[in-house]
């Protein structure tokens, strides 16, 4: 008489051995093809549970990633003039490597999430990521299936590599720059998200360091002209005297001089402005330049591109987490704090050209007082 036919076991997966372990899929990515990010009481968890499971890779699998495309996927927001800087930095860089990039763009019709998930389509070999807003966790899963590095944005699960700006060195130049012609008096124009948290850090750290404290001034913006434009639009209804004001970013600062422009007040004869990112946009102002904190595109670009293709090819480096050195450029935008801080009058020189007003709601949320 025949034996019955035993069902066979289910193959154990990662998922299944991240659930015994109690850990995340990506960490468990992480100890079994032993790359750096796991503490050893984690990687021992993960290997036990593993031998508990019968866990065994997928060869096929494995070959089918082995496969390279000789391509790198990048996700990127339309709305940042500064990402248009760091693509060119990334095609130069890949280029250099033998290395095709495939685009995906955010809108702000498309999500984020979907102008990843287009990139799945491409059998991409690894990811570049510019200043993603995803949960953490989705960014661990992603990870955990092929290469990820991200630029602009720290991690602290370090599933991914991530290639940014020391961003509060960044804002300590500007505040020294302009503490050190006098301002006391300095707003920042805050931009949200996670970038956004790191700048700030750096500004109040900043005005603490300098004794500043009592000019701190925070009004919410974003990454945007038309977001510059309506935080301006608040900073000229709001009480109190400023000489000088933070932007997030370049675009925002072009919509602060945009409403500043409307309503009388001359940059930087009433007012000095400090943008960040030191794109093309900044050198294109009508005030010859504008100052501003200059990201090193070109080095983030191709420590991104660097890091990927280590990766790839089996040598993730051992720190996942590189910070690069801003400048301070110095251009027309700023000036000595004036005699009458705050004070409304004309310009000794022509108002700058700036673009069509734009029609933006305006927050209505501050940090800090009337001054």
């Amino acid at each position: 008489m025949p034996h019955p036919r035993q069902p066979e076991r289910r193959r154990a997966t990662i998922k299944d051995v991240a659930r015994v372990a109690g850990v995340s899929p990506a960490l468990v990515s992480l100890v079994l093809n032993d790359q750096p990010g796991a503490s050893d009481a984690n990687r021992a968890k993960v290997r036990a549970a593993a031998d508990e499971l019968g866990y065994r890779p997928d060869a096929h699998a494995t070959f089918l990633r082995r496969r390279r495309a000789n391509l790198l996927g990048v996700a990127f927001s339309v709305q940042s003039a500064f990402h248009g800087d760091l693509l060119q930095g990334i095609y130069a860089a890949a280029a250099a490597t033998g290395y095709e990039v495939v685009l995906s763009g955010s809108t702000a019709d498309r999500p984020e999430a979907d102008a990843i998930a287009a990139l799945g389509d491409f059998r991409c070999d690894a990811l570049i990521l510019l200043g993603p807003e995803a949960p953490v966790k989705e960014i661990d899963e992603l990870a955990a299936q092929l290469p990820v590095v991200i630029i602009g944005r720290p991690l602290t699960s370090h599933s991914a590599d991530t290639v940014r700006t020391d961003e509060r060195m960044g804002m300590r130049l500007a505040v020294d720059y302009l503490a050190s012609m006098g301002h006391e008096l300095i707003t920042h124009v805050d931009g949200g998200g996670f970038k956004g948290l790191e700048r700030l850090t750096g500004y109040l750290e900043a005005m603490e360091g300098r004794g500043l404290a009592a000019g701190v001034e925070v009004i919410p913006g974003g990454e945007t002209i038309e977001a510059g434009l309506a935080a301006g639009r608040t900073l000229l209804s709001l009480p109190g005297r400023r000489t000088s004001v933070i932007a997030y970013d370049d675009d925002c600062a072009w919509g602060l001089m945009t409403a500043f422009a409307e309503g009388g007040v001359s940059v930087p004869g009433d007012l000095s402005v400090v943008g960040y990112d030191g794109g093309r946009l900044s050198r294109l102002t009508p005030l010859s330049t504008l100052t501003t904190v200059r990201q090193d595109a070109d080095g983030l670009a191709r420590r991104s591109v660097e890091r990927a293709i280590s990766w790839i090819e089996g040598r993730r480096e051992p720190i996942p987490d590189e910070l690069l050195a801003p400048s301070l450029v110095t251009g027309g935008s700023t000036a000595p704090r004036p005699a009458e801080p705050g004070a409304r009058h004309a310009a000794a020189s022509a108002a700058p050209v700036v673009p069509p007003p734009v029609n933006a709601p305006l927050p209505n949320r501050t940090r800090g007082g009337a001054r």
